[in-house]
């Protein structure tokens, strides 16, 4: 696909509701506003082309011996390095012609655009809300004297790409072109659909995409109409690496996101001698091996071009294989699965109810939906895919806290290997009278003082589609700041600066099962996550992290 700048009137729309420029300002998540924060400390330095940070990592080494725990604190010297200039982003997705996909672009056109639309509420203005970074505010300080705390949007903090900006293309199993799949996925009101169905006419037809059955439901098979041919594994993998690089130099970019937003698949089998290794996985590549699944061939070729690759669904594309093949090439990775609405709420609560000292014995959740992703995910192997990744959430805050859980007995393995843990239960089924808007009921039953019992239910009915793009979003402007980041540690001498690890894990706070490197724990809890954003976009313009001591109301 080889995205076209549609032609709008001087008003920015395309439909006699042009007049509604005049009442429908600019929504202040869509507003262009200059890189404002200019940090004035002997610990920061700007020049046209870089931002350059010196930052002290605060922690500490803890030795536990006879149950005495020795604390340590240390301090270790750092310098980030920031690419001022925003190069010019493509996000490629594979799935475009799906719901998230046709929305994400529909909606960014409709901003781009400035289009208004009428809904039985009144007239309704482009927007990102839902957008963590274009929605929501970082605390910077306070104001001397008054002590008033001053607050930012994220995206101020570092130069990051405007959405308005970005080049939108992709691939899709589904030939169906971006005005009628928009119309399809039946997510965005019709006045709205009716004003952007002729720019995104001008997007064309997705490009034909890979299709192996045995990776995805058996009913998705209908959709198949634009499937790159044969059935050589290497042949495929070419093919996907000449169309980024075509897509690259056609829209004369500096930077692609590739982007799974396609259809759950089922999870690979691990097999050594196949994906256990970068080589092995090549290897297995050439020798179009059965395990080889779509999204993964769709991660090597992204690596192979030296472009990130983001994973938006729970299946196991990243085996040890793309791993080890991405901190070879030195190319970015990140995911997994979308974390839009249940499973966020679940990061939140659980970690609340541990943190209070309550003990959750169970979390019950039921979903059902009626989009296509239901209609995937009705297949067992599939949805398999989506109960891994949402039933692990809980898992690092248990882990915190063996008050209240028992741990894991010594050499134990399987299951028993995670110690004494709640219950857990998740349930998905395809209802299609729903359609888009999907019903997520939770139960938390949990021990209180004394023997009691606590039963929390809630019932939450949400948009699942118009939750999720903006996270899309979000994901690829913040994969995209992350290729422009450099460091070095300077406590170890280290006198050249050095690109990130190729893991993206400061993606997690998007994500249902962060990808982490391995070896390295895993973190869930929402509020962690978010600190740890924060944090790592203040220390690149010289701030300290977050703190909520507020010193100064405690004091004389």
């Amino acid at each position: 696909m080889a995205p076209q700048t549609p032609t709008a009137t001087s008003s920015g729309y395309n439909t006699p509701d042009s007049e509604l420029e005049s009442i429908v300002p600019v929504h202040p998540t869509a507003v262009r506003r200059p890189n404002y924060i200019t940090v004035q400390s002997e610990n920061t330095a700007y020049t046209d082309e870089h931002i350059t940070a010196k930052y002290f990592y605060r922690g500490a080494d803890v030795v536990v011996s006879d149950g005495q725990f020795t604390v340590t604190p240390t301090v270790k010297p750092y310098e980030f390095q920031t690419v001022r200039k925003v190069g010019k982003t493509g996000l490629m997705m594979i799935g475009i012609g799906g719901n998230n996909g046709s929305t994400l672009c529909a909606t960014i056109l409709a901003n781009k655009h400035q289009i208004s639309w009428h809904t039985k509420e009144g007239i309704q203005q482009p927007n990102y809300i839902g957008s963590v970074l274009r929605a929501s505010t970082v605390r910077i300080g306070s104001e001397p004297g008054t002590g008033k705390e001053v607050h930012v949007p994220i995206s101020d903090v570092l130069p990051m790409a405007h959405p308005n900006d970005l080049v939108l293309g992709g691939w899709d199993i589904s030939s169906l072109p971006m005005d009628k799949a928009m119309e399809r996925a039946r997510v965005l009101d019709y006045d709205l659909q009716r004003q952007v169905k002729p720019h995104m006419a001008l997007l064309g037809s997705p490009l034909p995409s890979i299709y192996y059955p045995d990776f995805i439901a058996a009913n998705q098979e209908a959709r198949a109409d634009n499937v790159i041919s044969g059935t050589d594994k290497q042949v495929h993998l070419e093919h996907i690496r000449a169309d980024i690089r075509r897509f690259k130099a056609q829209n004369e970019l500096d930077r692609v996101v590739v982007f799974w937003t396609a259809n759950t698949e089922r999870y690979s089998d691990i097999i050594p001698g196949v994906n256990d290794t970068a080589d092995n996985l090549l290897a297995a590549i050439r020798s179009s091996h059965s395990e080889v699944s779509p999204s993964t061939l769709f991660a090597v070729a992204a690596i192979l071009e030296g472009e990130p690759f983001v994973n938006g669904a729970p299946q196991n594309t990243f085996v040890p294989g793309v791993i080890a093949l991405a901190e070879r090439e030195k190319s970015f990775i990140g995911g997994d699965d979308l974390k839009s609405g249940q499973t966020k709420l679940k990061s939140v609560l659980a970690e609340f109810l541990v943190n209070a000292g309550i003990k959750p014995l169970s979390i019950a959740s039921y979903n059902h939906l009626g989009n296509n992703d239901g209609h995937n995910l009705s297949a067992e192997p599939q949805f398999k895919s989506k109960e891994i990744s949402k039933s692990s959430v809980v898992d690092d805050m248990v882990d915190a806290n063996r008050l209240l859980y028992k741990p894991p007995a010594p050499g134990a393995k399987g299951k028993a290997a995670k110690g004494e843990h709640p219950d857990h239960i998740v349930v998905i089924k395809y209802v299609p009278a729903v359609g888009d808007s999907k019903r997520a009921i939770d139960e938390y039953y949990s021990e209180i003082f004394c023997g009691g019992r606590q039963t929390i239910n809630i019932f939450n009915e949400c948009e699942d589609s118009l939750l999720a793009t903006p996270l899309i979003l979000d994901l690829t402007i913040l994969t995209e700041l992350l290729t422009r980041v450099k460091y070095r540690d300077a406590s170890a001498g280290q006198t050249e600066f050095a690109p990130l690890y190729p893991v993206l894990s400061l993606l997690s706070y998007m994500c249902k099962a962060p990808l982490v490197k391995p070896g390295t724990d895993v973190v869930n809890s929402l509020g962690r996550q978010r600190n740890a954003l924060e944090s790592f976009l203040k220390a690149c313009v010289g701030l300290e992290g977050n703190s909520d001591l507020l010193l100064e109301t405690r004091i004389w």
